[in-house]
């Protein structure tokens, strides 16, 4: 593994002008997916979905975070939490899927925690140690932005703000908080959670694999690199002038911003897609080295699009993942081959994203290898 994480800090060292890709081995080694996930992972901030999946007091849905259960929930006083999925008793999972509940029931022992986490019923615990006030649910730090709920599994960990601005900037014309959910569906992908973020976040593939679904409005040809900076990365996927309208969105829409989506990914583990009426966000719950949890949401602006449209969209949505998918797993088994070297990447506009990932990843990796060794 440390001969990777060298190799990582080489090639993020080369000139902008002759970026190269990791080998294969970055993304089939379990050891270094266990070194991701006890640093970059662990310590880093992940999309779980979207504000409005749970609109109502009660409303909540599960996730599965690295190795901590999750349940995301909106409290009695408005407030979205993340709560341990986890009875304080003997460790039983509270809930599953998704669904609306005025309180957690363990299924084992009958444990009962309100919505903020507090445990409210524990049937015949005569312990003279027992406390209630002591058995709350643990509450994980939580982060709301543009209408994503974000989470990270360290407790300490400062929230993402200014150094994020120019991404900001670009999305506000938008208006990403006011979209509404139209679609979720989770389903598991045999790829390396990287090759994902990858692959999202760059056109040079737009019009090879994905001729039917994707050429037509955004070609490679038009693809520019946009804003990056700590944490994020984005491109331009434009569109050709003579394809129809595809929704007016925000009024405060230049007609540039309404001729293009605009994708970035919030590292480590978010990439989405923002356009004038759709937003397409996708979760990536890495599991092993080889396997990932994906959950994908649409959201539409207002009334823009109608219902068939929106349906339309979302089969189309539903191809474009199906075409990426059956790339990367078949990929992820090409990687583990001894010749599956380092390659040359894309000029800026079409691999730069890979580029910015792959710098981003080698600070984060130096950063916790130094705490790692400091602590020894």
């Amino acid at each position: 593994m440390l001969d990777l994480r060298t190799k990582l800090q080489e090639l993020a060292a080369l000139p902008a002008d002759r970026p190269m890709g990791m080998p294969g081995a970055y993304y089939t080694s379990q050891e270094q997916f266990e070194w991701e996930k006890s640093t970059v992972l662990r310590h880093g901030w992940h999309a779980l979905g979207r504000c409005d999946e749970i609109p109502e007091p009660g409303d909540y849905f599960t996730v599965q975070l690295l190795d901590e259960p999750l349940i995301v929930v909106r409290g009695d006083d408005g407030q979205i939490r993340v709560l341990a999925n986890v009875c304080r008793h003997r460790g039983m999972p509270l809930a599953e899927g998704r669904g609306n509940a005025k309180r957690f029931v363990c299924s084992y022992h009958a444990w009962m925690y309100g919505r903020d986490g507090a445990l409210l019923r524990a049937a015949r615990m005569d312990n003279a140690a027992f406390d209630s006030k002591n058995c709350r649910l643990h509450g994980h730090n939580i982060q709301i932005w543009n209408g994503f709920i974000y989470c990270n599994l360290d407790g300490d960990a400062a929230p993402f703000g200014e150094e994020s601005a120019p991404l900001d900037q670009m999305l506000a014309p938008y208006e990403p908080e006011s979209f509404r959910l139209v679609h979720v569906a989770e389903e598991n992908w045999h790829t390396n959670w990287k090759c994902l973020v990858e692959n999202f976040m760059e056109g040079y593939h737009l019009s090879v694999v994905h001729p039917r679904t994707l050429h037509g409005y955004t070609p490679t040809g038009l693809a520019r690199k946009s804003v990056s900076g700590p944490g994020f990365t984005s491109y331009c996927a434009n569109y050709p002038d003579d394809i129809p309208s595809r929704g007016d969105g925000a009024p405060g829409l230049s007609d540039a911003e309404r001729q293009r989506s605009s994708l970035f990914a919030r590292f480590p583990t978010q990439v989405t897609s923002q356009a004038a009426s759709l937003l397409v966000s996708i979760c990536i719950f890495p599991i092993s080295a080889d396997l990932i949890r994906v959950k994908w949401t649409m959201s539409v602006y207002g009334d823009d699009l109608s219902d068939e449209t929106i349906e339309a969209r979302i089969k189309l949505w539903e191809e474009v993942n199906k075409e990426d998918r059956e790339k990367l797993e078949r990929m992820q088994i090409a990687l583990k081959s001894q010749h599956a070297h380092a390659g040359p990447l894309a000029p800026d506009d079409y691999e730069g994203t890979i580029r910015d990932f792959q710098t981003w990843l080698a600070q984060e990796d130096a950063r916790h290898g130094a705490e790692a060794q400091a602590a020894e």
